[in-house]
């Protein structure tokens, strides 16, 4: 499956549970009891736990339908925005289509339920203006989509999964996990720096890393940090070997440049060229800080990441990995590996073999 497609119904299905269960249990939270309820006039329909159960059905639909929409509007915007539109104008104008598309799934569901259950529900153009119900639903979606936004940013920036475990506290104390590292270091940086000024090189640093940024996803892969010109990526063992994920975003993101090759020159005068270093094992992974707490990694796979990547310039090649990680994953056809010897890497006692791998 195209990995786009596949990052596309990755999402959809996220977004049309989370948003099912929230609107369900907004049915609850609005007609359970109601008619219980002293002073209240409730239409017959929507009385007892038989109304309770239309009502679940119909904005459980709802939130169905607003999670497909929501996140197709989400890839879409994505896709087509530029990445450097600042933050409030992109979160007006995604708010605006929102509501657009919400509007429109209420009149749908109404008038389908009118017709199913014989209601009265007015679905007149306009009919929302005016529609206290309405506009409650709306502020709930409003608070709601502030929950989901803040789960999706916390994620991004944490690593699938990592968010929660941190949730639950399970990085307080530190954890063995088996992860692969990626090294990705700017070829000739300090050439290009001198060059271009520190201004237009910082531009440049910026343009290569959301290229990167573009990639990431698609390989499953987790930007651990950025220091300077340099990308540090993760991937849990299995998915890092999953469909040579970590062999194939390096082909992938150098793919992406050369699709750029003619903005880049226009602008800075230099195709960027990234050299990277990979190696997996077991290490510690641990919670660390309180003021800006984040995720730390301990462990020589970390060092000898690094340290495989600084052979990449005295071998004259731009993908080096280690030959234990090499052994793990499938090579297939379309790649092609060659051993390079062994190396006493800077600060390391025994000797690694290191390889190459290149596209045929």
């Amino acid at each position: 499956m195209n990995r786009n497609l596949k990052q596309y119904f990755h999402l959809l299905w996220q977004s049309v549970l989370f948003w099912s269960i929230v609107m369900g249990l907004y049915s609850i939270f609005r007609y359970y009891g109601i008619d219980e309820e002293e002073g209240f006039t409730v239409i017959k329909e929507y009385s007892g736990h038989q109304g309770t159960i239309r009502a679940l059905i119909g904005f459980t639909s709802i939130g169905a339908l607003i999670g497909f929409l929501y996140s197709t509007i989400d890839v879409l915007f994505s896709k087509f925005a530029s990445i450097k539109q600042s933050l409030v104008y992109g979160l007006i104008i995604r708010t605006f289509l929102y509501f657009i598309t919400t509007i429109a799934v209420f009149t749908l569901i109404m008038d389908i339920f009118s017709e199913l259950y014989g209601i009265n529900l007015n679905t007149d153009q306009g009919w929302w203006k005016e529609n206290k119900s309405f506009w409650a639903t709306i502020l709930y979606i409003v608070m709601v989509s502030f929950v989901f936004s803040f789960i999706k940013i916390a994620t991004e920036k944490f690593g699938k999964g990592v968010f929660i475990k941190m949730l639950l506290g399970k990085y307080k104390n530190p954890q063995e996990e088996k992860r692969i590292f990626m090294f990705l270091d700017l070829k000739d940086s300090t050439t290009i720096a001198e060059n271009l000024g520190h201004f237009k090189y910082s531009q440049f640093i910026q343009d290569c890393f959301y290229d990167l940024n573009e990639v990431v996803p698609k390989y499953d892969a987790e930007i651990y940090q950025y220091v300077g010109d340099e990308a540090v990526l993760s991937w849990p063992y299995k998915k890092g070997l999953a469909n040579n994920n970590c062999v194939d975003l390096f082909f992938a993101f150098q793919q992406k440049k050369q699709s750029k090759t003619k903005y880049y020159e226009e602008k800075y005068g230099v195709i960027p060229e990234f050299k990277a270093g990979l190696h997996g094992g077991t290490l510690m992974v641990t919670e660390v800080g309180v003021i800006k707490k984040e995720i730390a990694y301990h462990g020589d796979v970390i060092n000898t990441s690094a340290r495989i990547q600084a052979e990449c310039n005295k071998h004259r090649v731009l993908l080096l990995i280690s030959e234990r990680l090499l052994q793990d994953l499938k090579i297939g056809n379309y790649l092609s590996s060659k051993f390079l010897g062994s190396v006493l890497l800077k600060g390391k006692q025994e000797e690694v073999n290191i390889h190459t791998i290149d596209k045929v």
